[in-house]
């Protein structure tokens, strides 16, 4: 005989056999479905704990199948299957974690880096110049942002210099005869002194221009 019930609005067929002097129930592909896509809700984890890792395995090595194991301790299947898998491998459980992407550049060539700055004192280099420099001299090829981590990583940082007027003996006669020419001004003629407030330069503009240093070392 076979009849339909009704499962969350979903109709599926079941029918039923005689094997035997027993009834068997059978269930069509349908209700197999049903079956699945309503299974208990796995918990969600990032992570497995190495304490529960041996839980699991444990379990596993008593018999309980992983479907068993799944059920009892909300965990996805396919995860318990990955688990035993690598179990039988390596006989391993704990979690490997990952070392990070490899570094590009060697100590020796980090070191180069940080002595085509400091030992040349060609701290006005950009990190063009430096990541050509390097590949010529030691045949590899580093992007950008490695010149700025490495040279980050010893204290290095491109910064807009101070600019500071250099005081020769000259300058220094002229700024005292100058303030002994104006020593008796009154208020009135200090306060025309400068009619204008434009900016003017006799050299390059060098506000863009950035040079290597660590920090607090501005005047150095």
């Amino acid at each position: 005989m076979a009849r339909i019930v009704r499962h969350n609005n979903e109709s599926v067929k079941e029918g039923h056999i005689r094997n035997g002097g027993k009834e068997v129930k059978l269930f069509t592909s349908a209700l197999k479905a049903f079956q699945c896509n309503n299974r208990i809700v796995m918990a969600q984890r990032k992570h497995l704990e190495d304490f529960l890792r041996g839980r699991i395995i444990g379990r596993l090595e008593c018999g309980r199948t992983q479907l068993e194991v799944s059920e009892e301790l909300r965990i996805a299947q396919s995860v318990i299957s990955r688990l035993w898998q690598r179990f039988q491998d390596d006989g391993y459980v704990s979690r490997c974690y990952s070392t990070g992407r490899p570094r590009v550049t060697t100590p020796n060539e980090d070191r180069y880096i940080y002595l085509a700055v400091t030992a040349k004192r060609n701290r006005r280099s950009t990190v063009s110049d430096l990541s050509r420099q390097l590949s010529s001299a030691t045949g590899t090829t580093v992007s950008r942002k490695t010149v700025y981590r490495r040279l980050g990583h010893i204290g290095l940082y491109a910064r807009r210099p101070v600019r500071c007027v250099p005081l020769t003996t000259t300058h220094c006669r002229l700024r005292l005869t100058w303030s002994e020419e104006h020593a008796l001004w009154t208020p009135q003629q200090w306060s025309c002194v400068f009619s204008d407030e434009s900016r003017f330069s006799l050299q390059s503009d060098t506000r863009r221009t950035l040079i290597w240093r660590a920090p607090g070392t501005h005047y150095h």
